[in-house]
């Protein structure tokens, strides 16, 4: 790899005597690992599962590196929403954010979804999580991860710092910023940061990072925490950035991260670095901040102030009517037979019905106006022709056994890989419950997608953009 005489220059006053060591990492393979979905299931299950598990990451529960040659997103698993493929040294912000279940976070610039996913497995079914990145593009791959790990309790948007900001002003407990950045910690693993960091570098990025921290700060709650991280080696967009901050707002104040394997300190007391040459992965910088002041009580925001169109439904029996002209009561909500199917997932929320598409809202938040939001809450699914349709975010966020119709098969049957190419299968010979009708198709009984059942007849209802060529 053929590094700018500036990028060297500037790497040799960081790292002196053990430049060398550097230089020779980036002739190295990369290293390959995936991370748990521990909500679903446990490690010790995974390492039975899958055969290409090697020795855990060290800095992230759940994390592990896999035999290089293993692919793991052809594995049932992965369609389960088992794992996500994530490169190590990237689980370790989600894993130093301090996380409380009850607790509404943002994950500023998500996409494509590790860190998200890594944050909403450890809030767990209570609190709600804020996934945004300003590009819809890259939004849209963000909210198929989450939809694939099962998030329930998720709000995906496509919007800038600023506006977020003005639409929910000191309102998170936590939030995370992996900043964009110009990638030198990652130069061996995708050249074209290397081209970019050519094109722009650090003094492109260092004022963007600086503008999406200063509306962090705006976004962030009295005794909230900031996580702070990059995958550069840049002192101008990493230390330096962070004593700007620090500068501009006295009510920011560094907090020490706790030590864990790997870890090295970062050039500022408190912040961490991790460097390709000392671990098995490649190169990120982390600093945790906290907002001082006294926590506030919580505004719990009212559905009148939503701006949602339809039917608006509390579980404790109230209603709200707005129907659409041409509707019926019975459209106007969750059909009474799905209702009682999904009891113990909707206990506690709000639906929220907007054109023919059904959501269920986390409990005590609703959309604000003139936000881009690409998915509000759990998207249940859709009215088509006076009929409901359950959706693909529905079938991953259901848990094992957590629906009555439904179809298993084993992690090797060969029906599994029909049935996520799109094809109909028959379920002779596998584990079938419930009545016909929808059902819920699962290997090993962890939720795969929907099909229609007559007698052992699947007729599948995968979602096509799913499907697997």
């Amino acid at each position: 790899m053929e590094l700018p005489k500036s990028y060297c220059e500037r790497m040799k006053s960081l790292l002196g005597s053990e430049y060398p060591d550097y230089l020779a990492s980036l002739e190295e393979p990369c290293a390959q690992s995936l991370r748990l979905h521990t909500g679903k299931w446990n490690e010790e299950t995974a390492q039975d599962c899958l055969p290409f598990l090697e020795e855990p990451v060290p800095w992230a529960e759940g994390g592990f590196y896999y035999r290089e040659g293993a692919q793991p997103s052809r594995h049932p698993a992965y369609s389960a929403g088992l794992y996500y493929l994530q490169e190590a040294s990237a689980m370790s912000p989600g894993a130093v954010l301090p996380v409380e279940e009850g607790e509404r976070i943002l994950d500023l610039c998500a996409a494509p979804g590790g860190k998200a996913t890594q944050v909403a497995d450890r809030l767990g079914s209570r609190g709600v999580l804020y996934a945004n990145d300003i590009s819809a593009s890259r939004a849209q791959a963000l909210r198929k991860n989450l939809e694939l790990a099962g998030v329930r309790n998720v709000f995906v948007t496509a919007e800038t710092p600023e506006k977020l900001a003005t639409a929910y002003p000191e309102y998170f407990d936590k939030i995370l910023v992996d900043a964009p950045c110009s990638g030198e910690g990652m130069f061996r693993r995708d050249s074209a940061l290397l081209r970019d960091w050519i094109a722009r570098g650090p003094a492109y990025y260092a004022p963007l990072q600086a503008e999406i921290l200063e509306q962090a700060v705006h976004l962030l709650r009295p005794g909230g925490l900031l996580l702070y991280s990059t995958c550069t080696f840049s002192r101008e967009e990493n230390e330096e950035n962070v004593e700007r901050l620090l500068a501009a707002h006295p009510e920011m104040t560094l907090q020490p991260i706790t030590p864990r394997p790997g870890f090295s300190e970062g050039f500022l007391p408190g912040t961490v670095r991790l460097w390709p040459h000392r671990v098995r992965g490649e190169g990120h910088f982390l600093a945790l901040l906290e907002k001082t002041g006294e926590k506030q009580e919580r505004r719990r925001p009212s559905a009148d102030s939503a701006g949602c169109t339809g039917a608006v439904r509390a579980h404790n029996g109230r209603k709200k009517h707005g129907r659409r002209k041409g509707t019926s009561p019975r459209e106007s909500l969750c059909p009474p037979d799905w209702e009682a199917r999904l009891s113990p997932l909707l206990t506690g929320r709000k639906l929220m019905r907007r054109e023919d598409v059904l959501y269920a809202l986390p409990e005590g938040e609703t959309p604000r106006p003139g936000l881009r939001y690409l998915r509000t809450g759990l998207l249940l699914g859709t009215w088509k022709r006076e009929r409901f349709a359950p959706s693909q975010a529905l079938a991953m966020a259901l848990e094992r056994y957590e629906y009555p119709d439904r179809v298993s098969f084993g992690w090797e049957d060969e029906r599994v890989l029909h049935y996520l190419k799109g094809e109909s299968v028959d379920a002779a010979g596998a584990a079938v419950s419930g009545e016909e009708g929808w059902c819920l198709v699962c290997a090993e009984e962890y939720p795969l997608g929907w099909a229609m059942r007559r007698g052992t007849a699947l007729k599948n209802k995968y979602e096509p953009g799913w499907r697997r060529q």
